[in-house]
């Protein structure tokens, strides 16, 4: 079996993250749900140009997202500020 990140949720709410190979060798708590973290489907903070939004992204989740049993969900607070950009440098020349 081939090591993965999985969620550990319990009570909804995503508690630990673990490598793990699915095998006997550990045994998750009886009462969570083990997610592949690389294939979950979460709702998180992105820019659309011109303002916040929550957007389905795969294999971004953190502890302490929520699961509503079939997307986990930030439990970030919706960003005020838009993003940093770089300044875009125009003219130059190389020697």
């Amino acid at each position: 079996m081939t090591e993965q990140n999985y969620l550990v949720v319990e009570n909804n709410l995503v508690t630990n993250v673990v490598v793990w190979d699915g095998g006997s060798d550990w045994t998750p708590p009886t009462d969570a749900t083990m997610l592949i973290q690389a294939t979950t489907p979460a709702m998180v903070w992105q820019w659309n140009g011109t303002a916040w939004v929550l957007a389905e992204e795969i294999g971004q989740v953190q502890i302490g997202f929520t699961w509503d049993g079939a997307v986990l969900t930030t439990n970030q607070p919706q960003p005020t500020n838009p993003p940093k950009t770089e300044p875009v440098a125009t003219g130059l020349q190389t020697a």
